[in-house]
């Protein structure tokens, strides 16, 4: 088993994209993120390995969000800086339009927003998001297809008005 200082150095990047693109804050995503590989840290020795480490530190950040949503629902929301996302992200949330994606992925229903950023924005394979949800790598491919549409659909959409 690895070291969790070496975990820590090779995920923080993951978990702290993945909270910003979630919250897109970057001052909370970088407590969520803290607070994440805290809690992770803790649980270190119970960790079975059942999965991924990427994916359960990804599921305690996601358990985390949520449940600071439940507490403060009225978290600021920051603009995401440029070069905080992958090249593909950049390409999709250039100039003029990348608002309008940013309102659209937060209109797109769940799960389709979350699988849609963690493997655009997160960069997580569809076998990743799969166990992350507890379902199959084939369900989140689905899910990340059908996602695409409904984006690309409300660009559309929105490219009319």
């Amino acid at each position: 088993m690895k070291d969790f200082g070496t975990v820590y150095g090779e995920h923080w990047d993951l978990v702290y994209g993945f909270l910003l693109r979630m919250c897109q804050n970057e001052h909370f995503a970088e407590e969520l993120a803290q607070e994440t590989f805290f809690q992770a840290m803790r649980a270190w020795e119970s960790f079975r390995g059942d999965s991924s480490v990427s994916t359960w530190l990804c599921a305690i950040a996601k358990r985390l969000y949520y449940s600071s949503l439940r507490k403060a629902p009225d978290l600021p929301i920051d603009e995401v800086p440029k070069g905080a996302a992958p090249d593909i992200a950049e390409q999709l949330l250039e100039g003029d339009r990348r608002m309008t994606v940013q309102r659209i992925l937060h209109q797109l229903p769940e799960p389709y927003r979350e699988v849609f950023t963690l493997r655009t924005l997160c960069d997580l394979s569809h076998g990743q998001i799969g166990e992350l949800f507890g379902k199959s790598e084939n369900w989140a491919r689905v899910t990340y297809y059908r996602a695409r549409l409904l984006l690309v659909q409300a660009m559309k959409e929105a490219d009319q008005e």
